[in-house]
């Protein structure tokens, strides 16, 4: 048994290694597909960023009256909360279909099938490269600076990234098995955004429900490591313990799960 395990962890940690080393045409592929999306169009991926600002500034008169948040401290929260949120929900939702969509090249191409995991990750973060441009602007509108903490969101956004690829390489396996898993996934997707700090301030929350909203729930240490120190605070260890301790738990899993089925995905597509 413990052989088998070694030998479905080699043969994923082969496929993976392999794909990174041809970054270079993950590059290509995920260009190509922002380029594909906006062709012919005249502001290309700005065109997200211009709704994802409208809905922003919606959402932050509205529900910053509901919530009588001050609008300088709630807007920065906000604008940072719904880029990562459009970023994670999204890299989770195409990452479901990421061997479906790509079953004619994974049939007639003897490429590493990781490739087409990374492929999702790099075309949704150019997409949110665009995309937080928003930030700055909100910080100008309410005059706040940007302290040195904000250099650790890079360090946290690698840590979400590492998080995503591994949920998404075993949500792309389940997926390409059972083609109605997609759609519960999505359903499951929107219940946890309302469920999580993004439109909503944690403050607001009462102790007993604080537990089961914050510390149970792993998408909020994933935001909070990236916006913590954004908005000039440092993400509490609870948060990097979670998620580094999700995405050493989250990749033995996915290893073992990619290493054992890695053969079958070409016959259940």
């Amino acid at each position: 048994m413990k052989k088998k395990n070694t030998n479905a962890a080699a043969i994923a940690s082969r496929d993976i290694t392999e794909a990174i080393r041809r970054y270079s045409l993950v590059g290509m592929l995920g260009w190509q597909d922002v380029k594909q999306r906006y062709r012919r169009s005249a502001l290309g991926p700005f065109w997200l960023t211009i709704s994802m600002g409208v809905m922003i500034a919606t959402i932050g008169i509205v529900f910053g009256k509901i919530f009588n948040s001050p609008m300088a401290d709630f807007l920065p929260f906000l604008t940072v909360g719904m880029i990562l949120w459009t970023f994670m929900s999204t890299v989770i939702a195409e990452g479901c279909l990421s061997f479906v969509a790509a079953e004619g090249v994974i049939k007639q191409l003897p490429l590493p099938l990781f490739i087409h995991v990374l492929r999702v990750i790099w075309r949704n973060f150019l997409i949110l490269a665009h995309n937080i441009i928003i930030f700055p602007l909100v910080l100008l509108a309410v005059g706040k600076p940007v302290g040195m903490e904000a250099f650790l969101s890079i360090a946290g956004l690698l840590v979400v990234i590492v998080n995503l690829t591994w949920m998404i390489l075993i949500l792309a396996i389940l997926c390409a098995r059972y083609r109605d898993l997609p759609q519960i996934v999505n359903s499951a997707l929107q219940i946890v955004f309302y469920l999580t700090p993004i439109m909503w301030l944690p403050n607001l929350l009462p102790a007993k429900a604080s537990v089961y909203l914050l510390v149970w729930n792993p998408f909020f240490h994933l935001i909070e490591i990236v916006r913590a120190p954004l908005l000039q605070r440092l993400a509490s260890e609870v948060n990097w313990e979670v998620t580094l301790g999700l995405a050493v738990v989250g990749w033995a899993m996915a290893l073992a799960v990619y290493g054992r089925y890695k053969l079958r995905i070409a016959y259940w597509l």
